[in-house]
C-alpha cells in the first residue's frame, strides 16, 4: 500500500487521539506525577512510572474518542471542532467505536500489574472518563466532572504504592479538582458563543462575565488547598517557592482573560502546563532536598 494511503487511513485514528495535540495527555500527567511522587515520598518505582504514564496516554486518547463519538452531531456546530473527523464523515461511526474499545481494553491490560485496591478506584475512574461527555447535555458543571475524572489517578497513585489512600492523597485530589475545572473553563471559554448555539452546557456559559474572577477564585482554592498539602507533608522551601510562580502564572492567565479575546483565552489554557510542570519540580526538589 502506498505510503500517501496507509497516511490517509491512519490519520483519522490519530485525529480521533489528539496525537498531535499532547496538551490533554500533559494535564493529565502532571497530576498522576503528583501522586506517584508524594505517595513514594520520593522516586517512585519504574515500573509504576511506566504502568501509569501508559495508562495515562491510553485513557485520555480512549477519552478523546468517546467524546468524538458523542457530539458528532454537535462538532460540526462548533468553529474549532468542525473539521474533527466524525464531523466531516472521514470514518464511520463503527470504526471510532472500535477503536475507542480496543483503546480500553489496552488500558485494562494494565491492571493485572495493580493490586485489588488500585483496579477498583481505576473502574471508577474510567466510569467517568466515558461518561464525562455526556455531562455536556444535562448540567453546566462538565469541567467540575472531568476535574474529578483527571484526579482519580491520584488516589490510584497512592493505593498502589501505599496499600492505602491517606489524608494526603484527597487535599492533592481536592487541588486537582480545582486546578481542572479553572483551566477547562478557560477552554470552554474558547466555544461558548457556538456552545450556547449547539445547546451545549459548560462552566464558561454558567459564570457569564464573572468568568475571569470565579476562576481567580478557584485557583485560590487551589492554592490554599495545596498550602495545606504542604504542611501535612512538611515541605520545605522549594515547595512554596513553587506555589508562588503558580500564583504568577495565574495571574498571567487572568490578564489573558480579562483581554477578552478568544486566541488569549486557548493561550491561558495552554499555559496550565507550565503549572503542572512547577507543581512537580517544587515536590522533586522538596523529597531531594529532605533526603537522607
Amino acid at each position: 500500500m502506498p505510503v500517501t494511503n496507509i497516511s490517509k487511513t491512519i490519520n483519522p485514528y490519530l485525529q480521533l487521539m489528539r496525537f498531535d495535540r499532547p496538551i490533554g495527555t500533559l494535564l493529565l500527567l502532571w497530576p498522576t506525577l503528583w501522586g506517584l511522587w508524594v505517595a513514594a515520598e520520593g522516586v517512585p518505582p519504574f515500573k509504576y512510572l511506566l504502568i501509569f504514564g501508559l495508562g495515562v496516554f491510553l485513557m485520555r486518547s480512549a477519552g478523546c474518542v468517546v467524546n468524538d463519538i458523542a457530539d458528532k452531531d454537535f462538532d460540526g456546530k462548533v468553529t474549532r471542532t468542525k473539521e474533527r473527523p466524525l464531523a466531516v464523515n472521514n470514518l464511520p461511526v463503527k470504526n471510532a467505536l472500535v477503536f475507542f474499545i480496543t483503546l480500553l481494553l489496552m488500558a485494562a491490560s494494565l491492571l493485572f500489574f495493580l493490586n485489588k485496591l488500585t483496579i477498583i478506584i481505576a473502574v471508577i475512574a474510567a466510569f467517568f472518563a466515558i461518561t464525562y461527555p455526556f455531562m455536556k447535555r444535562h448540567t453546566y458543571l462538565p469541567q467540575l466532572y472531568l476535574g474529578v475524572s483527571f484526579a482519580l489517578s491520584i488516589p490510584m497513585a497512592f493505593a498502589q504504592l501505599r496499600g492505602n489512600v491517606p489524608v494526603e492523597a484527597w487535599l492533592l485530589f481536592i487541588a486537582n479538582i480545582f486546578w481542572t475545572t479553572a483551566y477547562d473553563t478557560m477552554y470552554a471559554m474558547v466555544d461558548r458563543k457556538d456552545d450556547m448555539k449547539a445547546g451545549i452546557k459548560s462552566t464558561a456559559i454558567l459564570f457569564g462575565e464573572l468568568d475571569y474572577i470565579i476562576i481567580a477564585i478557584i485557583q485560590a482554592m487551589m492554592l490554599l488547598v495545596l498550602t495545606l498539602l504542604g504542611l501535612k507533608l512538611e515541605m520545605n522551601t522549594p515547595y512554596y517557592i513553587g506555589l508562588v510562580l503558580i500564583v504568577l502564572l495565574f495571574v498571567y492567565q487572568n490578564q489573558l482573560l480579562r483581554s477578552r479575546n478568544i486566541s488569549n483565552y486557548f493561550k491561558a489554557f495552554l499555559n496550565n502546563n507550565w503549572v503542572g510542570l512547577v507543581l512537580f519540580c517544587g515536590i522533586f526538589i522538596s523529597y531531594v532536598s529532605i533526603a537522607p
